[in-house]
């Protein structure tokens, strides 16, 4: 293969630069950690901080069976706590906190 002088100068050219940065390849690597680390620490945030459509929030709502309550059980309900005072008070109790057991 034949070679030029110009692709001697430019691999002379090369070289000096490769001798350039091999005195710069720490901070050259520690820079480029510091890209990923920053592009990844920029992901994290955007994908945490990143809320629900509507459509994404009532979707699941949709498939939800509601089972509906007969008006005769709600007066009978009804009927049971005007005539006993201690099912008043648990429906008040009840009322005032419905998670206690």
């Amino acid at each position: 293969m034949k070679v030029t002088a110009d692709s001697t100068t430019t691999k002379q050219k090369l070289a000096r630069v490769g001798a350039g940065l091999r005195h710069y390849i720490v901070v050259i690597f520690l820079l480029f950690l510091l890209g990923i680390y920053g592009f990844l620490a920029w992901r994290v945030f955007t994908l945490t901080s990143a809320e629900p459509t509507a459509d994404e929030v009532s979707a699941p709502l949709k498939t939800v069976n509601v089972t509906p309550v007969k008006q005769e059980n709600i007066q009978k309900i009804e009927q049971l706590q005007d005539n006993s005072v201690s099912v008043h008070a648990l429906f008040d109790e009840a009322r005032q906190n419905p998670f206690q057991e």
